[in-house]
């Protein structure tokens, strides 16, 4: 029962960090972190950007947490692992298959990540930490209904101007 409990914990965990993830996503690497996250936006032929500082971020609390899972709590590992899992995922396919950073064996032509691989050229469709749709990764809204949000806010803006 344990471990089926501790299963339950990890895949809990891995679901969650998708809205961890869009909640960091949209209101601090396009708010106050922008000053990192804005690497991603731009075109560069660096290996490495600013914006991967997040993933040593992002890590700590998981690693310390596999740590504490190990010799403290038993049940901080199967969060540690959780965290660590999603970030895995998103890594591989994120930074492999959409933006092509390192081969992955992948051709991305599935509907599954054709709709995320559309909806993630969406967001940087905005070059700019405004204006911008579809922060998440796993959990996409549907093309349509990003190109009319990003149509809407260029139509909004320009009013404003």
């Amino acid at each position: 029962m344990r471990l089926a409990a501790m299963i339950l914990i990890f895949m809990a965990v891995v679901m969650a960090m998708e809205v961890f993830a869009w909640a960091m996503h949209r209101y601090v690497m396009h708010g106050p972190m922008w000053v990192w996250h804005r690497s991603h936006h731009e075109a560069h032929d660096r290996m490495f950007e600013l914006n991967d500082l997040f993933a040593l971020v992002f890590a700590l609390p998981a690693v310390v947490l596999i740590f504490v899972g190990m010799h403290v709590w038993p049940w901080a590992m199967p969060i540690g692992l959780g965290v660590t899992a999603y970030g895995v995922v998103y890594g591989y396919f994120h930074d492999g298959l959409v933006h092509r950073r390192y081969p992955t064996g992948l051709t991305g032509r599935s509907d599954f990540w054709r709709k995320r691989i559309q909806a993630h050229r969406l967001h940087h469709a905005v070059h700019t930490r405004e204006g911008c749709v579809s922060y998440g990764f796993l959990w996409v809204q549907p093309v349509r209904a990003l190109k009319a949000q990003l149509v809407h806010k260029r139509i909004s803006s320009s009013k404003g101007a």
